[in-house]
């Protein structure tokens, strides 16, 4: 066989052999995204309009949020944040949208007693979504029905749902799912 027929083979396989490689690194980054963010890894696609972008987003998030030193709550701030949360929903029964601003207060607070930084914008959403992406959603939502309150645009239920959504995240950043009773996060660094 001519050496050139052989080199030409050689050289063909190994592009094929490297396409191979790209396709199943970015396949394997690919589920491990979906896996990690859930339904906000397809929020992020759809907002992004497209995978490619998306998954960047997604990474960029992981690696800003690992140099933020996010740590588990101390005994303490955990027990006072936790006594806060049942003031806040016994405030509910007489002033349900004080309760749903102290309550978009308090996870602000615990959110900041972690590590992350707080504030009213995107960032601070898409910082909480590398650890508590299954409960994001719920904290966009509740967040947006506080905002609504502020200008008289929701009622009482609508207020009952986000105290709801607000009560997921902030299970989720004191670990206290049971009750109020430590349940501990082994995401937290």
């Amino acid at each position: 066989m001519d050496m050139r027929v052989v080199t030409a083979m050689i050289l063909l396989g190994f592009i094929v052999l490297i396409g191979i490689s790209l396709w199943a690194y970015r396949r394997r980054r690919t589920d491990r995204l979906r896996s990690r963010f859930g339904r906000e890894y397809e929020r992020t696609v759809r907002d992004r309009a497209g995978r490619a972008g998306a998954e960047a987003e997604l990474e960029a998030r992981v690696e800003r949020v690992e140099t933020l030193h996010v740590r588990e709550l101390d005994p303490k701030d955990r027990a006072r944040l936790a006594e806060a949360w049942k003031s806040v929903q016994t405030q509910f029964a007489d002033d349900p949208q004080g309760a749903a601003a102290a309550a978009d207060h308090l996870v602000g607070e615990a959110m900041q007693a972690r590590g992350y930084p707080v504030g009213t914008s995107e960032q601070c959403v898409a910082d909480i979504s590398v650890h508590h992406a299954h409960v994001v959603d719920d904290y966009r939502r509740a967040r947006e029905i506080t905002s609504r309150a502020d200008r008289g645009q929701a009622s009482t239920e609508d207020l009952r749902e986000a105290m709801i959504c607000y009560r997921a995240l902030f299970a989720e950043l004191t670990g206290t799912h049971n009750g109020g009773r430590e349940v501990r996060d082994d995401r937290a660094a």
